[in-house]
Protein backbone atom coordinates (compact mmCIF):
# COMPACT_ATOMS: atom_id res chain seq x y z
CA UNK A 1 0.00 0.00 0.00
CA UNK A 2 1.56 3.03 -1.33
CA UNK A 3 0.88 6.89 -1.61
CA UNK A 4 0.69 7.83 -5.67
CA UNK A 5 4.06 8.86 -6.44
CA UNK A 6 5.57 5.85 -4.52
CA UNK A 7 3.39 3.55 -7.00
CA UNK A 8 3.47 5.68 -10.33
CA UNK A 9 7.49 4.99 -9.44
CA UNK A 10 7.57 1.30 -9.21
CA UNK A 11 5.28 0.85 -11.92
CA UNK A 12 7.15 3.00 -14.30
CA UNK A 13 10.52 1.60 -13.10
CA UNK A 14 8.99 -2.08 -13.37
CA UNK A 15 7.28 -2.06 -17.44
CA UNK A 16 10.95 0.01 -18.08
CA UNK A 17 12.58 -3.08 -17.40
CA UNK A 18 10.12 -5.22 -18.73
CA UNK A 19 10.49 -3.20 -22.36
CA UNK A 20 14.04 -3.66 -21.83
CA UNK A 21 14.62 -7.03 -21.24
CA UNK A 22 12.00 -7.31 -24.11
CA UNK A 23 14.70 -5.86 -26.41
CA UNK A 24 17.37 -8.18 -25.29
CA UNK A 25 19.49 -5.45 -23.72
CA UNK A 26 21.13 -5.61 -20.51
CA UNK A 27 20.86 -3.32 -17.74
CA UNK A 28 24.42 -2.15 -18.59
CA UNK A 29 23.95 -2.32 -22.21
CA UNK A 30 21.21 -0.12 -21.47
CA UNK A 31 23.00 2.61 -19.53
CA UNK A 32 25.55 2.54 -22.56
CA UNK A 33 22.83 3.80 -25.22
CA UNK A 34 21.69 6.38 -23.25
CA UNK A 35 25.11 7.96 -21.86
CA UNK A 36 24.60 6.67 -18.00
CA UNK A 37 25.56 4.75 -15.07
CA UNK A 38 24.55 1.04 -14.98
CA UNK A 39 23.52 2.34 -11.15
CA UNK A 40 20.97 5.18 -12.41
CA UNK A 41 19.38 2.82 -14.85
CA UNK A 42 18.95 0.05 -11.96
CA UNK A 43 17.21 2.96 -9.23
CA UNK A 44 14.80 3.85 -11.95
CA UNK A 45 13.93 0.11 -12.57
CA UNK A 46 13.50 -0.59 -9.17
CA UNK A 47 11.76 2.81 -8.41
CA UNK A 48 14.39 3.86 -5.83
CA UNK A 49 14.25 7.11 -7.60
CA UNK A 50 12.31 9.12 -9.87
CA UNK A 51 12.52 9.69 -13.86
CA UNK A 52 11.95 12.87 -15.87
CA UNK A 53 9.84 12.42 -18.91
CA UNK A 54 12.63 13.27 -21.34
CA UNK A 55 14.93 10.41 -19.77
CA UNK A 56 11.98 7.92 -20.25
CA UNK A 57 11.48 9.04 -24.01
CA UNK A 58 15.74 8.27 -23.92
CA UNK A 59 14.79 4.87 -22.68
CA UNK A 60 11.77 3.94 -24.92
CA UNK A 61 14.01 5.20 -28.10
CA UNK A 62 16.64 3.17 -26.88
CA UNK A 63 14.31 -0.25 -26.42
CA UNK A 64 12.82 0.58 -29.72
CA UNK A 65 9.50 1.21 -28.13
CA UNK A 66 7.26 3.38 -30.89
CA UNK A 67 3.60 2.39 -29.18
CA UNK A 68 2.26 6.02 -28.93
CA UNK A 69 -0.71 5.18 -26.20
CA UNK A 70 2.02 3.31 -24.02
CA UNK A 71 4.95 5.76 -24.34
CA UNK A 72 2.14 8.79 -23.64
CA UNK A 73 1.14 6.64 -20.71
CA UNK A 74 4.76 6.15 -18.94
CA UNK A 75 5.54 9.81 -19.72
CA UNK A 76 2.71 10.57 -17.41
CA UNK A 77 3.67 7.82 -14.82
CA UNK A 78 6.90 9.95 -14.80
CA UNK A 79 4.43 12.69 -13.37
CA UNK A 80 5.84 15.85 -15.99
CA UNK A 81 4.81 19.08 -14.29
CA UNK A 82 5.93 21.20 -17.74
CA UNK A 83 3.91 18.73 -19.78
CA UNK A 84 1.51 20.64 -22.17
CA UNK A 85 -2.00 19.70 -24.24
CA UNK A 86 -5.14 19.01 -23.27
CA UNK A 87 -4.17 15.45 -21.47
CA UNK A 88 -2.16 17.46 -19.36
CA UNK A 89 -4.81 20.08 -18.30
CA UNK A 90 -4.73 19.84 -14.31
CA UNK A 91 -0.84 21.18 -14.01
CA UNK A 92 -2.99 24.77 -14.18
CA UNK A 93 -4.23 23.64 -10.85
CA UNK A 94 -0.79 22.60 -9.20
CA UNK A 95 -1.50 25.10 -6.75
CA UNK A 96 -5.24 23.78 -5.76
CA UNK A 97 -4.80 20.32 -6.09
CA UNK A 98 -2.66 18.33 -3.52
CA UNK A 99 -0.29 15.71 -5.52
CA UNK A 100 -2.13 12.79 -4.57
CA UNK A 101 -5.00 14.25 -6.53
CA UNK A 102 -2.69 14.86 -9.32
CA UNK A 103 -1.58 11.58 -9.22
CA UNK A 104 -5.41 10.06 -9.53
CA UNK A 105 -6.34 12.58 -12.41
CA UNK A 106 -3.35 11.87 -14.72
CA UNK A 107 -4.01 8.28 -14.04
CA UNK A 108 -7.68 8.53 -15.07
CA UNK A 109 -6.46 10.46 -18.24
CA UNK A 110 -4.77 7.67 -19.35
CA UNK A 111 -7.00 4.94 -18.05
CA UNK A 112 -9.05 2.88 -20.99
CA UNK A 113 -11.46 1.17 -18.01
CA UNK A 114 -12.33 1.98 -14.77
CA UNK A 115 -14.68 0.10 -12.51
CA UNK A 116 -15.74 1.87 -9.16
CA UNK A 117 -17.91 1.07 -6.05
CA UNK A 118 -19.56 4.23 -4.77
CA UNK A 119 -21.54 3.95 -1.38
CA UNK A 120 -22.44 7.57 -0.57
CA UNK A 121 -21.91 9.62 -3.27
CA UNK A 122 -22.07 10.17 -7.02
CA UNK A 123 -18.95 9.43 -9.14
CA UNK A 124 -17.05 12.25 -10.14
CA UNK A 125 -17.43 11.54 -13.32
CA UNK A 126 -21.38 11.69 -13.55
CA UNK A 127 -21.88 14.70 -11.00
CA UNK A 128 -23.41 17.53 -12.12
CA UNK A 129 -21.50 21.35 -11.53
CA UNK A 130 -24.75 21.92 -8.63
CA UNK A 131 -24.07 18.51 -6.98
CA UNK A 132 -20.41 18.87 -6.98
CA UNK A 133 -20.35 22.36 -5.58
CA UNK A 134 -22.66 20.97 -2.49
CA UNK A 135 -20.13 17.55 -1.93
CA UNK A 136 -17.03 20.03 -2.14
CA UNK A 137 -18.15 22.63 0.31
CA UNK A 138 -19.44 19.92 2.85
CA UNK A 139 -15.85 18.18 2.05
CA UNK A 140 -13.93 21.11 3.13
CA UNK A 141 -15.19 23.08 5.31
CA UNK A 142 -14.74 27.00 5.27
CA UNK A 143 -13.38 26.61 1.79
CA UNK A 144 -12.72 30.59 0.21
CA UNK A 145 -15.19 30.53 -2.79
CA UNK A 146 -12.50 30.79 -5.13
CA UNK A 147 -10.68 27.61 -4.09
CA UNK A 148 -14.16 26.13 -4.03
CA UNK A 149 -14.83 27.27 -7.51
CA UNK A 150 -11.29 25.57 -9.05
CA UNK A 151 -11.71 22.61 -7.58
CA UNK A 152 -15.43 22.17 -9.34
CA UNK A 153 -13.99 23.08 -12.38
CA UNK A 154 -11.64 20.48 -12.05
CA UNK A 155 -14.36 17.59 -11.33
CA UNK A 156 -15.93 19.15 -14.27
CA UNK A 157 -12.80 19.19 -16.37
CA UNK A 158 -12.18 15.28 -15.44
CA UNK A 159 -15.66 14.63 -17.45
CA UNK A 160 -13.88 14.72 -20.59
CA UNK A 161 -12.34 11.15 -20.45
CA UNK A 162 -15.63 10.36 -21.58
CA UNK A 163 -16.37 12.51 -24.28
CA UNK A 164 -13.04 11.31 -25.40
CA UNK A 165 -12.02 9.37 -28.70
CA UNK A 166 -12.05 6.61 -27.60
CA UNK A 167 -13.92 7.36 -24.09
CA UNK A 168 -13.38 5.83 -20.79
CA UNK A 169 -15.32 2.97 -19.99
CA UNK A 170 -17.15 3.58 -16.84
CA UNK A 171 -18.48 0.36 -14.62
CA UNK A 172 -19.91 2.02 -11.59
CA UNK A 173 -21.91 0.09 -8.49
CA UNK A 174 -23.89 2.66 -6.91
CA UNK A 175 -25.10 1.71 -3.20
CA UNK A 176 -28.98 2.91 -3.02
CA UNK A 177 -27.63 5.12 -0.52
CA UNK A 178 -25.80 7.39 -3.23
CA UNK A 179 -29.16 8.02 -4.59
CA UNK A 180 -31.26 8.36 -1.45
CA UNK A 181 -29.07 11.38 0.55
CA UNK A 182 -30.21 14.52 -0.15
CA UNK A 183 -27.11 16.74 -1.12
CA UNK A 184 -27.98 20.20 -2.17
CA UNK A 185 -31.33 20.27 -1.55
CA UNK A 186 -34.15 18.61 -3.39
CA UNK A 187 -33.73 20.24 -6.91
CA UNK A 188 -29.93 19.69 -7.20
CA UNK A 189 -30.02 16.18 -6.30
CA UNK A 190 -33.77 15.65 -8.63
CA UNK A 191 -31.12 17.45 -11.58
CA UNK A 192 -28.26 15.12 -10.43
CA UNK A 193 -31.06 11.90 -10.43
CA UNK A 194 -31.80 13.13 -14.13
CA UNK A 195 -28.54 13.12 -15.21
CA UNK A 196 -27.67 9.25 -14.11
CA UNK A 197 -30.79 8.24 -16.10
CA UNK A 198 -28.95 9.99 -19.01
CA UNK A 199 -25.39 8.37 -18.47
CA UNK A 200 -26.87 5.26 -18.05
CA UNK A 201 -28.16 5.11 -21.57
CA UNK A 202 -24.32 5.86 -22.91
CA UNK A 203 -22.77 3.14 -24.42
CA UNK A 204 -19.43 3.67 -22.30
CA UNK A 205 -21.29 3.87 -18.79
CA UNK A 206 -22.69 0.94 -17.36
CA UNK A 207 -24.38 1.65 -14.46
CA UNK A 208 -25.67 -1.52 -11.64
CA UNK A 209 -27.54 0.00 -8.56
CA UNK A 210 -26.83 -2.34 -5.15
CA UNK A 211 -30.42 -1.66 -3.43
CA UNK A 212 -30.78 -1.71 0.49
CA UNK A 213 -32.54 -4.82 -0.05
CA UNK A 214 -29.39 -6.81 -0.82
CA UNK A 215 -28.53 -6.60 2.76
CA UNK A 216 -25.17 -6.44 3.47
CA UNK A 217 -22.26 -7.35 1.29
CA UNK A 218 -18.58 -6.89 0.64
CA UNK A 219 -18.61 -3.09 -0.49
CA UNK A 220 -19.99 -2.30 3.31
CA UNK A 221 -16.02 -2.03 3.71
CA UNK A 222 -15.74 1.33 1.57
CA UNK A 223 -16.03 2.57 -2.19
CA UNK A 224 -12.72 1.87 -4.15
CA UNK A 225 -11.92 2.56 -7.48
CA UNK A 226 -9.83 0.21 -10.18
CA UNK A 227 -8.28 1.63 -13.32
CA UNK A 228 -7.30 -0.41 -15.93
CA UNK A 229 -4.73 0.62 -19.06
CA UNK A 230 -5.38 -0.96 -22.72
CA UNK A 231 -1.39 -1.03 -23.43
CA UNK A 232 -0.55 -3.72 -20.02
CA UNK A 233 -2.61 -5.11 -17.12
CA UNK A 234 0.35 -4.48 -14.86
CA UNK A 235 -0.19 -0.97 -15.26
CA UNK A 236 -3.80 -1.09 -13.34
CA UNK A 237 -4.07 0.24 -10.00
CA UNK A 238 -6.60 0.03 -7.43
CA UNK A 239 -7.39 3.16 -5.37
CA UNK A 240 -8.96 4.04 -1.93
CA UNK A 241 -9.55 7.37 -1.09
CA UNK A 242 -9.18 8.78 2.70
CA UNK A 243 -10.37 12.00 4.54
CA UNK A 244 -6.43 13.38 4.00
CA UNK A 245 -5.09 11.65 1.30
CA UNK A 246 -5.28 8.62 -1.28
CA UNK A 247 -4.03 5.16 -1.18
CA UNK A 248 -2.84 3.33 -3.90
CA UNK A 249 -2.71 -0.78 -4.24
CA UNK A 250 -0.55 -2.12 -7.04
CA UNK A 251 0.22 -5.71 -5.98
CA UNK A 252 -1.22 -8.51 -8.10
CA UNK A 253 -2.72 -9.94 -5.37
CA UNK A 254 -4.45 -6.55 -4.33
CA UNK A 255 -5.69 -6.07 -7.59
CA UNK A 256 -7.30 -9.85 -7.99
CA UNK A 257 -9.08 -9.51 -4.28
CA UNK A 258 -10.29 -6.03 -5.67
CA UNK A 259 -11.65 -7.69 -8.87
CA UNK A 260 -13.31 -10.64 -6.90
CA UNK A 261 -15.32 -7.93 -4.73
CA UNK A 262 -16.04 -6.22 -8.07
CA UNK A 263 -17.71 -9.04 -9.64
CA UNK A 264 -19.20 -10.21 -6.33
CA UNK A 265 -21.05 -6.64 -5.97
CA UNK A 266 -22.57 -7.10 -10.07
CA UNK A 267 -24.45 -11.05 -8.23
CA UNK A 268 -26.02 -8.46 -5.92
CA UNK A 269 -26.89 -5.50 -7.92
CA UNK A 270 -29.55 -5.04 -9.70
CA UNK A 271 -29.30 -5.58 -13.73
CA UNK A 272 -28.59 -2.49 -16.25
CA UNK A 273 -31.99 -2.04 -17.33
CA UNK A 274 -33.33 -2.43 -13.83
CA UNK A 275 -30.55 -0.04 -12.33
CA UNK A 276 -31.97 2.83 -14.93
CA UNK A 277 -35.61 1.87 -14.10
CA UNK A 278 -34.71 1.97 -10.15
CA UNK A 279 -32.82 5.64 -11.00
CA UNK A 280 -35.76 6.67 -12.87
CA UNK A 281 -38.16 5.87 -10.46
CA UNK A 282 -36.24 7.47 -7.32
CA UNK A 283 -35.78 10.68 -9.79
CA UNK A 284 -39.61 10.89 -10.12
CA UNK A 285 -40.24 10.76 -6.16
CA UNK A 286 -41.42 7.06 -6.14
Amino acid sequence: MQHGPVVRRRKLGAELRALRTAAGITSGEAARLVGWHQSKVSRIETGTSGVKPPDVRLLLDAYGVHDTQLRELLVVLAGSDNAVGREHWWHAYRGVLPPTYRDFISLESQATAMRTLETTVVPGLLQTPEYARAVTRAAVEALPEERLDALVAVRLARQDVLRASPPLRLNAVLDEAVLRREVGGPGVMARQLERLVEAARLPQVRLRVLPFAAGAHIGVTGPFVILSFSTTSDLDVVVLDHLTSSLYLERKEDLEAYTEAFNALLLHALSPEESLDFIAATAAGA
